[in-house]
C-alpha cells in the first residue's frame, strides 16, 4: 500500500468505530444489554454493553478485502465470530463458564493450527491465544483500559511486520474509545473485550509464525508473555493469588492491578495511564527479545 492508502485505512477504521458505537448503544438499550453496578464494579449507573459490535462488523468487512492476500484471515474471522457471539450472548444471559472456555479453545485452534507449527509449539500457542482472549476480558475493569492496551498492542504489530490489519483494528478501537473514555457511554462487554484479546493474539501469531518453530519452549513462552503484556501478567497474578487463598482462580474480586492503582491514586485516568505505560514497556521488551534471540 502507498502511504496515502495507509492513511485512508486509518481514517476509515477510526470513523467506522466511532460511528458504529451509537448503533451498539441503541441496540443495548433496546434489548436490555446493560452493565448493572454492584459492589465489585467501579461505575455507578447502568451502562450499555456491546461496544465491540462495530469492531467485529468492521473486522468482517476487512476480511472480505484482505483474505486473498492473507488466507489465514478466513480462519481467524470464523474464530472471532465465535468469540464475539459467545461473549455477546453472555452479556445478555450468563453462559456456562465451561461452555465459554470450550468455545475459546476451539476458536483459538482455528487461528493456530493453520500455521503449521510443531505439536508442542502449537499447544503453547493455543493456550496463549485462549489465555489472552480471557485476559483482555479480566483487565476490562476501568474505562478505556482494555481498548487502550489493545490499540498499543495491535498498532505495534505494524512495527513487527507491516501489519495493515493491525493498524486498521487499532484505528477502529480508537473510534470506540471516544465513547468509552474518560466517561463511558458504552462498555465493550464480554463480547468486545474477548474479541480484542483474540484478534491481537491471532494476528501476532500470523506475523511471527515464520520464527515460532525455531524457538524452544522456554523462549517461546517468554516471548508470548512479553507481547501479552499487562493483561497476561495481571491474569497470572490474579489466578495465583486466588489459588493461594484457596479460592477458584475464576472467582471475581477487586484485586486486579487497575483496582490497586485506583485505590492508590484515587484516579481511574491515572490507573489507565500507568498500565498503558507498563504495557508499552512490555511490548518494547518483546521487540528486543524478538530481535536479539530470533532475528540474530
Amino acid at each position: 500500500m502507498l502511504d496515502v492508502e495507509f492513511l485512508i485505512l486509518i481514517i476509515i477504521g477510526f470513523f467506522w468505530g466511532g460511528l458504529t458505537a451509537p448503533v451498539s448503544i441503541r441496540l443495548a438499550e433496546i434489548y436490555g444489554i446493560l452493565d448493572i453496578p454492584d459492589a465489585r464494579k467501579i461505575h455507578k449507573v447502568n451502562t450499555p454493553r456491546g461496544g465491540g459490535l462495530g469492531i467485529w462488523a468492521g473486522y468482517m468487512l476487512m476480511v472480505l478485502f484482505m483474505s486473498l492476500e492473507i488466507p489465514a484471515l478466513k480462519f481467524i474471522s470464523a474464530g472471532a465470530t465465535i468469540i464475539f457471539l459467545c461473549g455477546y450472548l453472555d452479556d445478555m444471559c450468563s453462559l456456562s463458564p465451561f461452555l465459554r472456555l470450550g468455545l475459546h479453545f476451539f476458536a483459538s485452534a482455528l487461528s493456530v493450527f493453520p500455521l503449521g507449527l510443531s505439536v508442542l509449539n502449537s499447544a503453547v500457542a493455543l493456550v496463549w491465544v485462549a489465555g489472552v482472549t480471557s485476559a483482555y476480558n479480566l483487565i476490562d475493569g476501568v474505562n478505556g483500559l482494555c481498548i487502550s492496551i489493545f490499540i498499543a498492542s495491535s498498532g505495534s504489530l505494524y512495527l513487527l511486520g507491516n501489519s495493515y490489519p493491525g493498524v486498521y483494528m487499532a484505528a477502529m478501537a480508537l473510534g470506540v474509545l471516544c465513547w468509552n473514555f474518560p466517561m463511558a457511554q458504552t462498555f465493550l462487554g464480554d463480547g468486545g473485550s474477548t474479541l480484542l484479546g483474540y484478534l491481537f493474539a491471532s494476528h501476532f501469531l500470523i506475523i511471527s509464525s515464520s520464527v515460532l518453530n525455531i524457538l524452544d519452549v522456554g523462549n517461546l513462552i517468554t516471548m508470548l508473555i512479553l507481547f501479552g503484556g499487562i493483561p497476561v501478567i495481571d491474569t497470572i497474578i490474579a489466578f495465583s493469588r486466588r489459588m493461594i487463598a484457596g479460592r477458584s482462580p475464576f472467582y471475581p474480586d477487586k484485586g486486579h492491578l487497575h483496582h490497586l492503582l485506583i485505590k492508590l491514586t484515587d484516579s481511574a485516568v491515572v490507573s489507565v495511564t500507568v498500565l498503558l505505560f507498563l504495557q508499552s514497556i512490555a511490548l518494547f521488551c518483546g521487540f528486543i527479545f524478538y530481535e536479539r534471540f530470533i532475528l540474530k
